[in-house]
């Protein structure tokens, strides 16, 4: 067993003295002490004092169509955005939380409709990760997706929880110039515009 494969300690290896809510809406605050092992030693770390930032699971997913040379993205208003010096409408691959139970797939589904009005029949997983673990315990499951895209795009989002989303349409020649350009500014597009371009490469 190496590195490889499996993390240097578990959950076991840290001991969480207190916790206790700061915030609790949509996303959740917690004020967390703990300890947690050391690499090489036998004792552990003094006592850490952490926020913890709660947000819910998450998915998203690119969609992409082979026979028009052509990929979609969303832009939207992104609050977390708004000190940025170019804008706060971020370019970002379709996505959404899990609503209670649901499945990433189940998720996933459901967001194309409500953001670009595209359905899926089958999805591809590429990864599931934490975007920002350092602070926040948001888990990511990112996706892609061949689906017959419309001709234009357009608005879409669900006015009632304040999303107002522009669909926008690609020509697989502009790719390169979107992942050099410095427009994207987030993860998951990223990570999913790569993986786009390695599948040009292979057809």
């Amino acid at each position: 067993m190496t590195i490889l494969d499996h993390a240097s300690y578990s959950a076991s290896d840290v001991t969480i003295e207190s916790r206790e809510f700061l915030f609790r809406g949509f996303i959740q605050v917690e004020k967390v002490n703990i300890r947690h092992r050391l690499f090489n030693r036998s004792d552990y770390s003094p006592l850490i004092q952490r926020e913890l930032v709660h947000r819910p699971e998450a998915a998203g997913v690119l969609l992409y169509d082979d026979q028009q040379q052509r990929f979609a993205l969303i832009e939207q208003f992104r609050i977390g955005a708004l000190n940025d010096v170019e804008s706060a409408w971020q370019l970002e691959v379709i996505a959404g939380v899990l609503d209670g139970d649901e499945s990433p797939e189940t998720c996933i589904r459901r967001e194309s409709l409500e953001e670009s009005g595209c359905e899926i029949k089958e999805l591809q997983h590429l990864f599931s990760f934490y975007p920002s673990a350092g602070a926040c315990s948001e888990f990511f499951h990112l996706y892609v997706a061949e689906v017959d895209l419309p001709l234009t795009g357009g608005i879409f989002g669900m006015p009632d929880e304040g999303e107002n989303i522009q669909l926008h349409l690609f020509d697989y020649s502009e790719l390169t110039l979107l992942l050099k350009n410095g427009r994207l500014r987030n993860a998951p597009v990223i990570m999913a515009l790569q993986w786009l371009a390695q599948h040009l490469q292979q057809r």
